[in-house]
């Protein structure tokens, strides 16, 4: 879902309401009781911070294997000639044994089903490239809701990891919010897609800023309401 099919004036029917809320509700208790986890201060949207999630060596085979697959990023309604996200990506191999350690790590860290993550997708930017502002939950009025009510609904949780620190530019700012998070290797960010009554927050609205100087890369796991696939 992109800023770009959502619109805030056309109300879109709330699905998964009560799932979103109690998932919520489980991550929310869990991050409450971890004192490694760092909230982001803001009441408007629930967006957490954990510092060394990664360990360099552990970053460096991710930047490895973000590279062997990433190619021009797509979107579910755009393409990447309109500019919208310029940045290359890929998932990576879910089997490695390697990437299902990290998979468990994050959810273990939220208390998530496993079988409701998406597989983990690898993003690398270089300078002048970016994603444009967007939420990751889905519009359900767009063309492509009915394919991914049946991959697992909704999304609830994001989980992203910084895997080097950049020269310059390339923060992932929260634009409703006006809070900026410059990339540092190593740090893992979540946060609930939802509000706390299980729907949709406008406020999660966030954009990758262009690289200005550097290689930017992340890897990004997505959960659903649902079992996904």
């Amino acid at each position: 879902m992109t800023a770009q099919t959502a619109n805030p004036d056309k109300p879109a029917p709330v699905v998964d309401q009560a799932a979103l809320a109690r998932i919520g509700e489980k991550v929310r208790a869990r991050l409450a009781a971890d004192p490694a986890a760092y909230k982001v201060p803001t009441e408007r949207a629930e967006i957490y911070a954990f510092g060394n999630f990664l360990s360099p060596a552990e970053c460096d085979r991710f930047i490895a294997m973000v590279d062997e697959v990433a190619k021009p990023s797509s979107l579910f309604e755009t393409t990447y000639e309109q500019g919208f996200r310029t940045s290359y990506s890929g998932d990576v191999d879910r089997a490695d044994p390697f990437v299902r350690m990290i998979e468990r790590r994050i959810d273990d860290l939220l208390g998530m089903e496993p079988d409701h993550g998406e597989t983990v997708q690898g993003q690398r930017y270089l300078p002048g490239q970016e994603f444009r502002a967007h939420c990751d939950w889905f519009w359900t009025r767009a063309k492509y809701w009915p394919q991914e009510a049946k991959r697992g609904g909704q999304r609830s949780w994001t989980a992203m990891a910084y895997l080097n620190d950049v020269e310059e530019g390339g923060s992932t700012d929260f634009t409703r919010l006006g809070i900026a998070i410059q990339p540092q290797r190593g740090a893992l960010l979540v946060w609930n897609n939802m509000l706390p009554d299980g729907a949709p927050n406008w406020d999660t609205m966030h954009a990758a800023i262009p690289v200005a100087k550097g290689v930017k890369y992340v890897i990004t796991k997505w959960y659903r309401s649902r079992r996904w696939g």
